[in-house]
């Protein structure tokens, strides 16, 4: 209980010390095991939307860009505040902000299971996500500052990595179940048992204070970055759509001009949200891109791939659920050995295996899955982007924690979410967008090639989604099957849109990590001279000035 007092903080020197004396927390089974439930209510919530997004869109009407933001909602909420979020919670408390945002998922939750609109569902799923953005920066912040490198750390972030990517991966399987008896808006209670528990164990269990700084919090920088991130991703969301043009360039300018305000901001700053040198080392920046990449790719995959096993496969919400397995157990299986091999071979070594089988994930979506496919093509392009997760996820996110001191894990733990979060609001958006040009292209040169005479609200009601064709197919059943054959086409071809972006991004990745990242040798050079400077520059901020001593009259 002593290390659980708020009012007691140990000075820089003593923390150092106590750290060496202790090498991992005391329970620290069941430390790790509260902090991975915290996690997993944040991982669920990230792609339970999936499996019911054709529900959902069928019972509102919704066009496939509300669809993209329903399912980009939470990432976004999340992505645009982690950083702020997770420095707050270095100056004030990360385990004060793991359980607010664990509690607060809970009305989120329930408001986005009784949404009476697609508006206020992405609005719910948004705020959702913010609430996951106060508690998820501080799981692996503090299993950083709890664990030592030689205590386990590795393994730890290991297991947190790979249980996480894998629990995201079954909340389609879980949301499918439900689906096959209830409504659309069931998928967004199944955390709920899990939050729960998550609090209970997060206050019986968690440390209190663990490392934490004094410095005060760079809020100017924090509304800058979720301004920054938050105008990205819904420029990249609007781009296809008709008609908001003018909407995705003054989104773009925002984002433009929060980037060189944050910037500045950050260089001019005493106490910067975001420390600029220490984002600059190799280590530490080239793994964030390659982490943004890896998990962008697994949510861009889920998301395309929930819509393409339902509207082209024709499978049941459980059956495209289930689907998704291979991928959850495959990365379970591969981070534990990630780690070993991490140990072993180095960082740059695992990302760039973790790559190959990202790559050959897409490639196969892209080659096998066409309308009327047997089951084991789908299987093995999960299992590939499942084993590629698995591999690289541990790497990207121990050279982020490695490369940082202690007192700025809250911007290492906020980077590593931005891996997961922003890398998948980014590809889910990109793949969206691409999936939605693609659709109307193929679906209105379908129209055109027809020669029917057929109403402009009819062919804007065609072109916007599948569900929307759907919809039309229910009107008119004499047409029905052309009409879903059509859609199907169209939805293949937007598909392969998405899926040739995501080769094009795993490419450019592997290419980054391969000329930028350094070998193993150097980068535990690099790790080692990062460490000592950071431990000189805390024993000078902790030294007390010297004093002169006082002249004395004869």
């Amino acid at each position: 209980m002593w290390d659980r007092c708020p009012a007691h903080r140990l000075s820089p020197m003593d923390a150092e010390a106590s750290r060496s004396a202790r090498a991992a927390p005391a329970n620290a089974g069941l430390v790790l095991a509260s902090l991975i439930l915290v996690a997993a209510v944040a991982n669920l919530n990230l792609s339970v939307a999936n499996v019911a997004l054709p529900a959902i869109g069928k019972h509102f009407d919704s066009s496939q860009t509300m669809l993209d933001l329903i399912a980009v909602g939470y990432s976004l909420g999340l992505a645009c505040s982690v950083l702020w979020l997770g420095a707050l919670g270095d100056r004030y408390g990360r385990k004060l902000l793991l359980l607010s945002g664990t509690v607060l998922a809970i009305p989120m939750s329930l408001l986005a299971a009784f949404a009476p609109s697609d508006v206020v569902l992405f609005l719910a799923r948004l705020f959702g996500g913010l609430a996951a953005g106060m508690a998820y920066p501080t799981t692996l912040a503090l299993i950083t500052a709890l664990w030592t490198p030689e205590g386990g750390r590795t393994k730890a972030i290991a297991l947190w990595s790979g249980l996480g990517g894998a629990i995201a991966a079954l909340g389609p399987l879980l949301s499918g179940l439900l689906l096959e008896h209830f409504d659309w808006g069931s998928v967004f209670l199944i955390t709920l048992p899990l939050a729960v528990v998550a609090v209970y164990m997060a206050w019986r269990y968690v440390p209190a204070h663990v490392n934490e700084g004094t410095e005060p919090v760079d809020n100017i920088g924090g509304i800058l970055s979720l301004a920054l991130v938050a105008a990205l991703i819904l420029a990249i969301n609007f781009a296809p759509v008709p008609n908001k043009g003018t909407l995705t360039v003054a989104l773009s300018l925002v984002a433009m001009v929060a980037l060189v305000l944050f910037v500045i901001r950050q260089r001019a700053a005493k106490n910067p949200l975001y420390d600029l040198d220490v984002a600059a080392r190799p280590p530490f920046w080239v793994a964030a891109c390659a982490g943004i990449i890896v998990f962008g790719s697994l949510m861009g995959a889920m998301f395309i791939g929930q819509q393409f096993l339902q509207n082209v496969l024709g499978y049941s919400t459980f059956d495209a659920g289930l689907s998704i397995l291979p991928a959850a157990v495959c990365m379970v299986l591969v981070a534990p050995r990630s780690a070993k091999l991490v140990e072993s071979h180095g960082a740059r070594f695992t990302l760039l295996c973790g790559y190959v089988f990202v790559l050959l994930g897409f490639l196969a979506m892209l080659l096998l899955w066409k309308e009327g496919i047997s089951y084991w093509k789908v299987g093995l392009g999960y299992a590939l982007v499942g084993i590629g997760v698995g591999l690289a996820g541990t790497p990207a996110s121990h050279s982020l924690t490695g490369s940082v001191p202690v007192k700025r894990v809250g911007m290492a733990s906020g980077t590593a979410d931005l891996q997961r979060d922003l890398g998948g609001a980014i590809m889910q958006s990109i793949f969206g967008a691409l999936l939605t040009a693609g659709y109307a292209g193929a679906a209105g040169a379908q129209i055109a090639a027809s020669g029917k005479n057929i109403s402009t609200s009819v062919q804007n009601t065609l072109t916007k989604s599948f569900d929307g064709a759907q919809s039309i197919a229910e009107q008119y059943p004499q047409y029905a099957s052309q009409i879903t054959a059509g859609a199907k086409t169209a939805f293949l071809q937007g598909d392969q849109w998405a899926y040739l972006a995501g080769i094009v991004a795993v490419l450019l990745g592997a290419v980054l990590v391969f000329w930028k990242f350094p070998k193993m040798e150097q980068e535990q050079k690099l790790l080692a001279e990062y460490h000592a400077e950071d431990a000189a520059a805390t024993r000078s901020a902790a030294s007390p000035p010297a004093v002169s001593a006082p002249l004395h009259p004869a």
